[in-house]
């Protein structure tokens, strides 16, 4: 089974592969029966609760442990991504980010719970200490970078807040080889692109612009057109070229799915699929993004959900040794 790569992902690998290489938690906290433990991965499932209603679906389609984990996941990403939003000045917010590093490597307590909880899920599923700092480094590029030139360049911060998780959810997941790795690289690069196209309206207003400014200036576009939030002919044409890129890159991520353990193709082939319909909403409000936000409603969720469910049930995966898994 062979993923298509292209010539900006070749970079992309190679952090992804230099990453599995690094070593995972040391021992296992032995923590996961411990009432502290437990109310740690309650923190967690509460929080996604109320902020990720997609995530918290598609996590719900996990077996009870795998669940726990992945919510795990989304809590100590989302708990990174606040730091570099809540702490106006830079400078702070790097001393914050280094102080959440040091936290993160220390033993947790119950005073820190997303940190209890994602600790405890890093030991229990053998994921790589590189990813998490990838995934850190990815969202501090906020502090410092608020505009990118290129598809590539804007791929290597995709790869940094968003494919980065697509391989620590392998990691939860199960998967049977490392052939898995260029499929979650894709997938994460899809699921980013399209929270970009979703948010250019609410990026700007934060003085942020993840567009690649070389693709803007072949449709005739520029700055001032964002700031206008206009919406003609040639924004139309953009977005559509953006769209249809990143729907081909859920399609080329799509096969990956068979690599991964099968009591978890379920619950990510939901989660491609809910988020690949944002784009279908963007077009249903002619590419308005700047007065409207996409979102898939609670009706439509669910009309996709046993599409999703065929879909996984149709995955085999490719006979090798098992990896991954608690």
């Amino acid at each position: 089974m062979d993923v298509p790569t292209q010539s900006w992902e070749y970079s992309l690998l190679a952090r992804a592969y230099e990453a599995l290489k690094t070593p995972a938690s040391a021992a296992h906290l032995a923590l996961a029966d411990h009432a502290t433990c437990v109310q740690a991965y309650a923190y967690c499932e509460r929080l996604i609760r109320t902020s990720s209603r997609t995530f918290y679906l598609a996590s719900g389609l996990l077996p009870w442990h795998k669940r726990r984990a992945m919510r795990a996941l989304y809590a100590f990403c989302r708990a990174t991504d606040d730091l570099i939003d809540r702490v106006p000045q830079p400078d702070d917010a790097r001393a914050v980010l280094e102080s959440w590093r040091l936290r993160l490597c220390a033993t947790p307590n119950a005073y820190d719970p997303i940190a209890l909880a994602w600790a405890d899920t890093k030991a229990r599923y053998c994921v790589p200490h590189g990813y998490e700092t990838q995934l850190i480094d990815g969202i501090a590029r906020d502090l410092y970078q608020h505009r990118y030139t290129s598809f590539a360049e804007l791929t290597e911060y995709c790869y940094g807040v968003a494919s980065t998780v697509g391989l620590m959810v392998m990691h939860i997941t199960g998967y049977s080889s490392d052939a898995a790795v260029p499929y979650a690289v894709k997938l994460g690069i899809a699921l980013q692109l399209t929270n970009i196209l979703r948010d250019v309206g609410e990026d700007w207003q934060a003085g942020r612009l993840y567009l690649p400014l070389d693709e803007l200036a072949q449709f005739g576009l520029s700055e001032a057109d964002i700031a206008l939030g206009s919406v003609d002919t040639r924004w139309r044409a953009f977005m559509r070229f953006q769209i249809a890129r990143t729907r081909a890159l859920y399609a080329e991520a799509a096969p990956g799915i068979a690599l991964l353990d099968p009591d978890g193709r379920f619950a990510i082939t939901a989660a491609a699929s809910l988020y690949c319909a944002i784009l279908a909403d963007i077009e249903a409000h002619d590419y308005d993004v700047f007065r409207h936000r996409a979102r898939v409603g609670f009706v439509g969720k669910a009309r996709r959900l046993p599409g999703s469910w065929w879909a996984a049930r149709l995955q085999s995966a490719p006979v090798a040794e098992p990896r991954g898994g608690a």
